[in-house]
């Protein structure tokens, strides 16, 4: 067995079985700090999130990760910019595998979640998929395929219902006791 492999899925059982159950912020950001690829400054994880290879996964500044949200990073990267909100339960894939395959070939891609970026509550982000600054995927969307900058896009596959204005200029600051 490959040691890097090794370590980094005893890195993600430790957090997600162990240190994203504690009701300790302090705590839950010092592992991440060397866990994930990268964790911006004021980013808060709160609680009962999972990382599969937390290497593959880095999270902007100032992001808010509300609990129980999933970032498969198994083979692709998974970014975040600057202010993202990533609401309850909410699931980041980058691996699958292609329906068509005779020997069930895995399949998937990198995810890019653009600054100010806002995801709903249980939305699902498919492998492959980039979101664009600014842009909102409604709670339950399963989004398929790019989202442009400053769209909004609900539904199962997701699609535009909408726009959100240019002018976001605010920063994430959320970090609530207790998650």
């Amino acid at each position: 067995m490959n040691a890097r492999i090794f370590f980094g899925a005893l890195l993600a059982y430790g957090y997600n079985h162990w240190v994203g159950r504690l009701p300790s912020r302090t705590l839950r950001r010092a592992y991440l700090v060397s866990a994930l690829a990268g964790l911006g400054q004021g980013t808060g994880v709160q609680l009962n999130c999972r990382f599969l290879n937390p290497r593959k996964v880095a999270l902007g500044e100032r992001n808010v990760i509300n609990f129980g949200c999933l970032f498969d990073g198994r083979k692709f990267r998974i970014t975040t910019g600057s202010d993202v909100s990533i609401g309850p339960e909410a699931s980041i894939l980058t691996l699958g595998h292609d329906p068509q395959s005779p020997d069930f070939a895995d399949k998937g891609g990198e995810v890019v979640l653009g600054d100010r970026v806002w995801i709903g509550y249980r939305a699902i982000i498919l492998p492959g998929v980039t979101i664009g600054e600014g842009a909102v995927v409604g709670a339950g969307a399963v989004v398929t395929r790019d989202v442009a900058p400053h769209s909004i896009v609900a539904g199962t596959p997701a699609r535009k219902v909408g726009d959100r204005s240019r002018d976001l200029d605010y920063q994430l600051a959320f970090n609530p006791w207790f998650q």
